[in-house]
């Protein structure tokens, strides 16, 4: 804004800066002609799209099921109407309340534009509280019409999500289900997300006259193509990355392979290294590079710094051969298959083990089974975000019940897989405000290229599931919560987790969406050992790749995961910067041994191919 601009401002606002005419130069179309031409061909590239999402579907690839949200959205959330309806009195009440609320906007906003145009005192916006990353453009408070839809929209989002909370009568689950679509629903009908109620927006579309649309439909019509028929959202530009080459750089060879995995032996950095190796069991759910992303970030080459012997399992990218994989396949032919091999390579028969997320999962329920069967070469486990006990496994939680499981079972029985991009889209809508919507605008509507970013790059390298294997965790522990339960059966035993006294440190992230830390912090109470429990700073992934030099977050430590989540938290430690040296100074209090540096293989086993192997190159 210019100085003679604020001046005049200034004067029709009793001296305060405010909105005048002149503000609403940006909003005026120029040049209608070349805006139609362009408007046409975003037209065009929007049926392009309409073609892709189509096609596949009329030549049956795709056939909708009951595992589609939208029939469980619509079931459930009729439920709450029912609630509301049924009552005449109560439903004129919850009307009441919102109507007065949207009056008291509407009074508020008349008069701010009366004062703006000189009549009466200045009357500055509402102040923004909620600090809103959608709503950032100084124009959601300055313009008055926008500044309108902003508190309409907080008003009656938050009256929604209220009438969830006061409905009786219905399960946890339900409401707990009905309360996650209403979010769902809110975080897509924010006026952020449309061309004539986002400020910022409506000023690009008219300076460009309409271009970023032609650009955005293009780029959603490549999306579906990409996504064969279904949307792969654009999150990052994935043409600038590659794994092997730019991601995954730790040297290392692929000694032993199987059905299922490879089993990578990373190079020494050191001149010994402690005498226990260590195995890393990542999740199959993503890819494993998630820990090697890059040599400034990677928690593999890290360990391999501090004089660890890294074995990474890396597991298969599933397809139909793989549908009667189970859990206790994966135990089996993952697990015990990366101990033999590691005996093979070393000579070694104690092992450190770490287990990040579902990888972590498996990994406790192996050492159940492994403690019943006398089995003691595990001899520390650590567990990266990782919940055994599912009763506070947070939103997820939504998408399994006996309904839906039996949906998707049968969907699986098809193909023998589930597609790596039913997860990915589970895990976004988590967060949907900041993992589809932000990228939605800016891809499809501001017709921007997304920058570059490896974290997002992994994110979208998603992988399929195995129907059995998935089908297992889904039942056994989101749905029966099996393991804490001493239900879960595998190889034909009854496990538990009392049965596991070997040390293990739990690590939760305090702002983790996935693995709640309440969740976590409950799980360690079913051990039957000592349980060293962290909290770190951060979520799901920043708070686990978090290197000591970045001098990032923070941790906290407080003795055993007892009482309740909350009062341990505020008793604990707090530590400045990364766990991973606090992590590595366990270790080595469990067993500081320290042998000659090992080369990958040893004597026993030839190197199949290079780290990071070709299992991970698989794409979905």
């Amino acid at each position: 804004m210019t100085d003679s601009k604020q001046e005049s401002g200034g004067q029709k606002n009793g001296g305060k800066a405010g909105f005048d005419a002149t503000d609403l130069d940006p909003y005026v179309l120029k040049d209608p002609e070349t805006m139609a031409m362009n408007f046409a061909r975003a037209l065009e590239n929007l049926g392009q799209a309409a073609s892709a999402w189509l096609a596949p579907r009329e030549r049956g690839e795709i056939t909708e099921t009951a595992i589609d949200p939208m029939a469980d959205m619509v079931k459930t959330l009729s439920k709450v109407s029912e609630y509301w309806i049924s009552d005449p009195r109560r439903t004129f009440e919850a009307q009441t309340q919102l109507m007065s609320s949207f009056f008291g906007i509407w009074m508020r906003s008349m008069q701010r534009m009366q004062s703006m145009s000189g009549q009466g005192e200045p009357l500055p916006p509402e102040p923004d509280t909620r600090k809103d990353k959608r709503f950032s453009d100084e124009d959601w408070q300055k313009n008055p019409f926008f500044d309108f839809l902003r508190q309409v929209y907080f008003v009656t989002s938050d009256w929604v999500e209220k009438l969830v909370s006061e409905t009786d009568g219905l399960d946890e689950h339900t409401k707990h289900k009905a309360g996650f679509y209403v979010k769902q629903i809110t975080a897509a009908l924010s006026p952020s997300n449309f061309i004539p109620t986002n400020p910022q927006l409506y000023r690009e579309t008219i300076a460009s006259n309409g271009e970023n649309l032609v650009r955005g439909m293009k780029m959603l019509a490549e999306d579906i193509a990409a996504g064969h028929g279904d949307l792969r959202l654009r999150q990052t530009d994935m043409t600038k990355f590659a794994v092997g080459r730019d991601m995954a750089l730790t040297p290392g060879k692929v000694i032993a392979q199987n059905d299922i995995c490879q089993i990578i032996q990373y190079e020494a950095s050191t001149d010994t290294v402690l005498k226990r190796p260590l195995l890393i069991c990542p999740p199959w759910i993503n890819k494993f590079y998630i820990l090697d992303l890059n040599p400034q970030k990677s928690f593999i080459k890290w360990c391999v710094d501090q004089g660890q012997t890294v074995f990474v399992i890396s597991w298969v990218n599933p397809d139909a051969r793989h549908a009667k994989k189970d859990w206790t396949a994966y135990a089996r032919e993952g697990i015990d298959f990366a101990l033999e091999t590691i005996d093979k390579a070393t000579g070694e028969k104690e092992v450190n083990a770490v287990g990040y997320c579902v990888g972590g999962t498996l990994l406790a329920a192996t050492l159940a089974l492994h403690a019943k069967e006398k089995n003691k070469r595990i001899k520390t486990a650590t567990l990266f975000t990782t919940q055994v006990d599912f009763t506070h496994a947070g939103d997820l939680k939504v998408f399994v019940d006996e309904e839906q499981l039996a949906a998707l079972e049968e969907h699986m029985k098809s193909a023998g897989y589930l597609d790596g991009s039913k997860m990915s889209m589970a895990f976004n809508m988590l967060r949907a405000s900041e993992l589809i919507w932000p990228y939605f605008v800016n891809s499809y509507l501001k017709g921007q290229e997304p920058l570059p970013f490896d974290l997002l790059f992994w994110n979208a390298d998603s992988t399929r599931m195995a129907a059995a294997n998935h089908a297992f965790y889904l039942r056994n522990c989101y749905l029966r919560n099996a393991l804490t339960q001493n239900e879960m059966i595998l190889d034909g035993k009854r496990v538990s987790l009392k049965d596991v006294k070997i040390p293990i440190y739990n690590l939760a992230t305090r702002e983790d969406h996935i693995a709640p830390a309440k969740s976590v912090f409950l799980g360690s109470q079913f051990f039957g050992g000592k349980v060293e429990f962290v909290v770190t700073g951060s979520g799901h992934i920043a708070g686990v790749v978090n290197p000591p030099d970045k001098k990032k977050y923070q941790f906290w430590t407080g003795g055993p995961a007892k009482g309740d989540y909350e009062t341990w938290l505020e008793r604990a430690t707090e530590t400045p910067g990364s766990w991973w040296p606090h992590w590595q100074a366990w270790i080595e209090t469990q067993d500081g041994r320290r042998v000659a540096a090992r080369k990958p293989g040893g004597d026993a086993l030839n190197a199949i191919e290079e780290a990071p192997g070709s299992y991970v190159m698989e794409r979905t």
